[in-house]
């Protein structure tokens, strides 16, 4: 199984939909790499600049309601092709934190008090989140401070990631 971490890039905002993760106007692209160059195109925060931003980054943290709107796996793609692996987040719309697993990707829930130490103490500095799936821990550093976050999710949600996806876990299971 692939190591899930790395940079991280932190949008604090709640209610940030799909049409702000990859636009609609791009959903007639026939390959996920053609999603590549629009990730967060359309998000508006204050300093952000997704060109910029996106980049070299592997883990988003961000508040309540991540990835509500319109059902689409071409959010969790555009992530995906662009190195992020790790969603973490106080809640998700249902349907998109389900396409992070089916897609081998991770949607960790924290609770507001969890989600708010990462804001207040990460935030602003050049932070790393590692993530033990095992032990179902995330490590988080940056210069001068560490923290251990433990984090839950089902087995199912486990296996799917743990195989790559739900193609590869139906493929290992149902020859």
């Amino acid at each position: 199984m692939k190591p899930f971490g790395g940079n991280v890039l932190f949008l604090n905002r709640s209610d940030i939909n799909t049409d702000e993760i990859i636009p609609a106007k791009y959903l007639t692209e026939s390959s996920k790499m053609a999603l590549r160059p629009y990730l967060l195109e359309d998000l508006t925060l204050e300093g952000f600049n997704p060109k910029a931003d996106v980049a070299d980054k592997a883990v988003v943290v961000s508040r309540a309601n991540f990835g509500c709107g319109s059902s689409r796996e071409h959010a969790p793609w555009a992530l995906e092709v662009n190195g992020i692996q790790v969603v973490i987040a106080e809640s998700y719309a249902r349907i998109f934190r389900q396409n992070m697993f089916n897609c081998g990707l991770l949607a960790i829930e924290l609770t507001p008090e969890q989600v708010e130490l990462l804001f207040s103490e990460y935030a602003g500095h050049a932070s790393v989140i590692r993530v033990d799936l095992d032990g179902s821990v995330l490590h988080v550093e940056r210069e001068g401070r560490k923290d251990e976050i433990p984090f839950h999710i089902s087995d199912f949600d486990r296996a799917l990631v743990e195989a790559g996806g739900w193609v590869d876990y139906a493929d290992a299971r149902y020859p």
